[in-house]
């Protein structure tokens, strides 16, 4: 059966594919990674599957449903995020005006999270790939294609007849090494020229996104990950296979992002991979997610290897607000952490979080100084957004302090990130602003200024992407503190 998976049209470099999705402030658009490992899952299994980003090809709703048509697939993939999901059921109504004939799929972690409510957005969505997708949409394809029951196909949910049916959820993909390297899939459908559209502002630029492991075994309560309290890792010949590919195939490439929810999260395996890399004399540029409990063998591990920056999530520094959202982490360990790193001369994306429960304005000054003290390479400051399925959307609306449930609201009008969560002394409008406050701060700070600026001349990889996001981010600054005057 023809397939296409499409991240269809929205706001300009939005990313889906983001825990936290949104347009952010320095110009960061990612991969949607997860949609291109279906495409190869699919393509595995003997379809004729196309995959098209819409947002990095800057399609427009009619360009992108043009394509679709073109195409003439018998079943359309469409991936949703929170504040996208009107937008993109609006979409599949134009689609099916254009294939009335094809059947729509939805996934992403709103419809899995949100079925019953998402099937009344739009009569134009035929069913729901909950959870992990790869293997549901293949087996989706194949009964639409022989004429099967949908209710034969684990983790969807579907409509018939007027009703809607969910079938028992699907297990995880236990060996991962049955995927395509995504890595492929991103030569052969999107190409050198749009894989260069793609940028991360604390990576090097081009970059490329793959997983080497999916879940985490945390389970933090503001998490959006599709995954957590889960961990599967690709086998580390698997993974080293794909690094030598993207080596060879993709030269253009500068720096590989693995975007593992935590890479590090088995020392073992983390130590016998680099330790692969190192052996193969791969030299290339890599950067991971990681917490703030990597030790200094592991980073030394890394560092060998070709590791450049970690990106951490230090939320806080007050211990009863990290255990508030079951983070298990302290201040001492975030602060040994960046100490580590700096022996290690590793470098540090600090992700921190404003409005967390029991954050007040102190808290708040105190978590923006805290930023200043460990001085991170770059920083990013959030306000508490809640997505369904969270643990946190779940303490919003139990204590009435989700300000609506209007879901396009979890961004502004312009796609950078907001909060739909007002609590009696900090509405969502404060809290916004505490993180431009933090943001206007920590960069603009001397002791950041001047670190960056020694990056800048002593490197010059580092210097165009200092560069590239400085731009963006410089806009946002201004007009923050203009705002503000």
């Amino acid at each position: 059966m023809k397939i296409l998976l499409m991240n269809p049209p929205f706001l300009p470099k939005y990313s889906r594919q983001s825990r936290s999705p949104c347009i952010t402030k320095s110009g960061t658009l990612y991969y949607p990674y997860f949609l291109a490992y279906a495409t190869g899952a699919a393509e595995k299994a003997g379809h004729t599957a196309k995959l098209v980003d819409a947002i990095a090809a800057e399609m427009t709703h009619e360009a992108a449903a043009k394509a679709a048509a073109d195409f003439n697939p018998g079943l359309i993939v469409l991936d949703t995020s929170t504040p996208s999901i009107y937008n993109d059921s609006k979409f599949a109504e134009l689609l099916k005006t254009k294939l009335p004939g094809a059947h729509i799929t939805l996934v992403g972690t709103f419809p899995t999270n949100m079925a019953e409510h998402t099937f009344t957005l739009s009569n134009a969505i035929d069913s729901l790939c909950r959870g992990e997708y790869d293997h549901t949409v293949t087996d989706l394809a194949g009964a639409l294609e022989s004429g099967k029951d949908l209710k034969t196909v684990k983790g969807l949910s579907y409509r018939k007849g007027g009703k809607t049916f969910n079938n028992e959820a699907r297990p995880l993909i236990a060996n991962l090494d049955e995927l395509p390297f995504v890595s492929e899939v991103y030569k052969k459908h999107l190409g050198e020229k749009l894989m260069k559209k793609y940028f991360y502002a604390s990576i090097t630029w081009p970059y490329i996104q793959i997983l080497t492991a999916r879940g985490c075994p945390y389970s933090c309560a503001f998490c959006n990950s599709p995954f957590k309290g889960s961990y599967r890792a690709r086998s580390v010949a698997n993974v080293v296979e794909e690094l030598e590919y993207i080596k060879n195939e993709l030269p253009f490439v500068n720096e590989t992002l693995f975007e593992d929810e935590t890479f590090p999260a088995s020392k073992q395996r983390t130590l016998e991979l680099c330790n692969e890399i190192t052996k193969r004399g791969l030299k290339l540029k890599w950067s991971c997610n990681a917490r703030v409990n990597t030790d200094m063998e592991t980073m030394k591990a890394m560092k060998a290897a070709g590791c450049r920056l970690m990106c951490v999530g230090f939320e806080s520094p007050s211990q009863t607000i990290l255990n508030g959202i079951s983070k298990g982490t302290t201040k001492e360990m975030q602060l040994s952490f960046m100490e580590d790193t700096r022996k290690a001369k590793m470098l540090v994306n600090g992700c921190f979080i404003l409005g967390l429960p029991e954050d007040t304005a102190e808290t708040m000054k105190a978590t923006i100084e805290f930023a200043k003290e460990l001085n991170p390479n770059t920083a990013q400051f959030y306000p508490l957004m809640v997505y369904p399925g969270t643990k946190s959307y779940e303490w919003a609306k139990e204590k009435g302090f989700l300000s609506t449930e209007d879901f396009s609201k979890w961004i502004t009008p312009e796609g950078l990130h907001n909060t739909t969560v007002s609590r009696p002394g900090l509405s969502d409008k404060e809290l916004v602003g505490w993180c431009n406050k933090a943001r206007l701060e920590f960069y603009t700070n001397s002791k950041y200024l001047a670190k960056v600026a020694k990056q800048a001349i002593t490197n010059p990889t580092e210097a165009v992407r200092i560069i590239k996001g400085g731009k963006a981010l410089a806009k946002h600054l201004f007009k923050t503190a203009v705002s503000k005057e």
